[in-house]
């Protein structure tokens, strides 16, 4: 076996990866549960003397290969909703990169003359809060605070800045959530709240009744406070990562 990164092993394109280990995906796969398992065989043989891990990406519609893996050591690794990956290692000590372990959530700090944008959700018994949501997959951070303040509130904004970050666990599925806390700035003004499942009322509320209110978490206050006192991180898509074939967005300091 040579170090190409796509190599045909019995019926399988397999892909290099960067930990020396091969990616097998769910068009490769046989239309048999009796050639997969042969085929799978096959593949273990030739490689497990030159590389560290197997993955196999198994769709949904051949969900009744995964006990033949599993048979053959292959562990669940990630799953979307329509494919489970699997790995098996080679080599004892194989390093398995981790899962991902974390939500992304975002939230907004709106304020327009000395008034602050705020929700009220149905499932929740607190007051007011800030609008958010989580990030979608494959969806930029900026991206994602217009979307969440236009479908709670109606109105248009745009990104300007992250001004705090937060950690929490537990948090949904037996994950981590990040929290990103951005300041953003209206670009309409008239509430109409599109999410009418999830939100109750939105409306815009004087900062300082808003700071002063007992009902308020401490946590969004101390939020709006350091929006208004911070400068936060400024998105700077510089030349830095323009040779990364890749979406991406960066965050520095704001220069005071």
């Amino acid at each position: 076996m040579n170090n190409t990164s796509i190599e045909q092993i019995a019926c399988f394109k397999t892909i290099l990866d960067p930990y020396n280990g091969i990616t097998i995906d769910q068009v490769s796969l046989p239309n048999s549960k009796e050639e997969f398992e042969i085929n799978l065989d096959y593949l273990i043989d030739e490689t497990k003397d030159k590389r560290n891990l197997i993955w196999i990406y198994i769709g949904i519609n051949n969900s009744d290969f995964i006990p033949i893996a599993s048979k053959k050591n292959f562990y669940f690794h990630s799953c979307e909703e329509n494919y489970v990956l699997m790995v098996k290692r080679l080599k004892e000590n194989a390093i398995i990169p981790t899962a991902a372990n974390h939500t992304l959530g975002v939230g907004a700090v709106v304020i327009h003359e000395n008034k602050l944008l705020v929700i009220k959700e149905r499932i929740s018994n607190l007051g007011f809060k800030l609008p958010g949501g989580h990030i979608d997959k494959s969806e930029m951070i900026s991206t994602a605070v217009t979307r969440e303040v236009k479908e709670e509130t109606g109105i248009d904004v745009e990104f300007d800045s992250i001004v705090s970050l937060g950690h929490f666990y537990p948090h949904q599925f037996h994950k981590s959530n990040l929290y990103i806390l951005c300041i953003a700035n209206a670009k309409s003004y008239e509430i109409n709240i599109e999410d009418t499942e999830e939100i109750l009322e939105a409306k815009w509320v004087d900062v300082d009744d808003y700071l002063i209110d007992e009902s308020v978490l401490a946590y969004s206050k101390a939020i709006v406070e350091a929006a208004i006192n911070q400068k936060g991180f400024e998105r700077a898509n510089h030349q830095t990562l323009t040779h990364i074939n890749k979406d991406f967005e960066l965050f520095f300091p704001i220069e005071k």
